[in-house]
């Protein structure tokens, strides 16, 4: 415990957010003093609700908001302030921008959110490094015939090569989102959780609510046109990447408490799990990934296209070598595709803290906070004359 703690205090010591507000705060301050007097948008997501109980937007304001902010679009579309006019509001892509820059600021080890800056090389980076470990491990494959991967790389090497990623994985993001927590929890009204606001932010996150647009038609496509495919395809891929997560989880058991090893029959969990949460992924990730290349060039930061598409393709990538690799079961492709899956999952886990999966974990912690704060009194004061 005492590692841990001391582990956290130098990553709040590095990672504390300056009282200096960058130009991509200061541009979000501006335009939501715009939004504060409008209020035309104030039942589209949890942004504007939570800009209300403001007169002013400190640092930690931004970047709570930020947070809330789903990029759907509906503000922008709605927007009379947008540009061509003078005011050039656009909500979508400024927060967009923010968001990048606290994935930065919150980063564990702090000298990591570099990467963010080039995310898509990075990612590129740690998939080759991937490929090459593992063809060099895998390939050339025994002269004997295998029926399974287990006959290629055991269940303990797989264990020693990943698990400690994964272990480093988790205490990064727990390590960023405490960080993320203790500055925008103040500003929140400090309250603790509740069980009805768990609650309500739990089914906020697990449902996606916020990209229904706040009137449930969904977000904009750039003909104005509603539509729900963005939201859709969010949930095939959230939920395909948990069944395999889950998958992954019961198998885990089956090895160590039943004693039943890998490959599994069809009709058992870890096998069903697996199967459709990869083909929810694969449909979830080919269907974002259309999505994001036909999105107006006004929604969203379009810098970070590298960072949203690599994940996107990643994520495509381990469940479509995992299906194949399923398929490919006693055949001569079996060591090339177990590289390639290996590979793929590695290079997940190499860039999960350093990625666009961090929007996922801040987001719903943010979503979390908004759950308290509406619970609690503005504390806005109006004075009389």
């Amino acid at each position: 415990m005492q590692v841990l703690e001391q582990l956290v205090k130098e990553a709040q010591d590095l990672s504390r957010p300056s009282l200096v507000l960058a130009d991509s705060e200061r541009e979000v301050a501006r335009q939501l003093q715009i939004c504060n007097a409008c209020r035309y948008c104030e039942s589209f997501c949890a942004v504007f609700p939570a800009m209300t109980r403001r007169l002013s937007f400190a640092q930690s304001d931004i970047h709570y908001m930020a947070n809330l902010c789903h990029n759907c679009g509906s503000c922008l579309h709605a927007c009379q302030y947008a540009e061509p006019h003078d005011f050039a509001v656009n909500i979508p892509r400024s927060m967009a921008q923010v968001r990048l820059k606290t994935y930065e600021t919150y980063a564990w080890p702090a000298f990591m959110g570099v990467t963010y800056a080039k995310n898509g090389l990075w990612l590129t980076l740690c998939l080759f490094a991937s490929l090459a470990l593992f063809i060099g491990l895998l390939l050339p494959a025994p002269t004997q015939e295998v029926s399974n991967f287990y006959g290629l790389m055991s269940h303990e090497t797989m264990v020693s090569w990943f698990a400690p990623v994964f272990l480093f994985d988790v205490l990064a993001l727990s390590i960023g989102v405490y960080n993320f927590l203790s500055n925008i929890t103040p500003a929140t009204s400090g309250a603790a959780l509740t069980t009805p606001a768990a609650l309500e932010a739990t089914h906020n996150i697990m449902s996606l609510k916020y990209l229904d647009g706040g009137h449930h038609e969904g977000c904009n496509n750039e003909d104005d046109a509603f539509t729900l495919w963005r939201q859709r395809m969010h949930h095939f891929t959230f939920y395909g990447f948990l069944l395999c997560f889950a998958s992954t989880s019961v198998a885990t058991l089956y090895h160590y408490l039943l004693g039943e090893h890998a490959p599994y029959a069809w009709g058992t969990w870890p096998k069903v799990l697996g199967v459709v949460g990869g083909m929810s992924l694969l449909l979830g990730t080919l269907g974002l990934g259309w999505l994001n290349l036909k999105r107006h060039p006004w929604h969203g930061d379009l810098k970070q296209k590298p960072m949203d598409l690599g994940f996107i393709a990643l994520l495509a990538l381990c469940a479509s070598t995992g299906l194949l690799l399923w398929v490919s079961h006693g055949s001569t492709f079996l060591p090339s595709m177990l590289a390639a899956h290996l590979a793929s999952i590695m290079a997940l886990f190499l860039t999960l803290p350093y990625g666009k999966f961090a929007h996922g974990i801040y987001r719903s912690a943010a979503l979390i906070r908004f759950s308290v704060e509406k619970r609690q009194a503005t504390g806005l004061v109006l004075k009389e004359d």
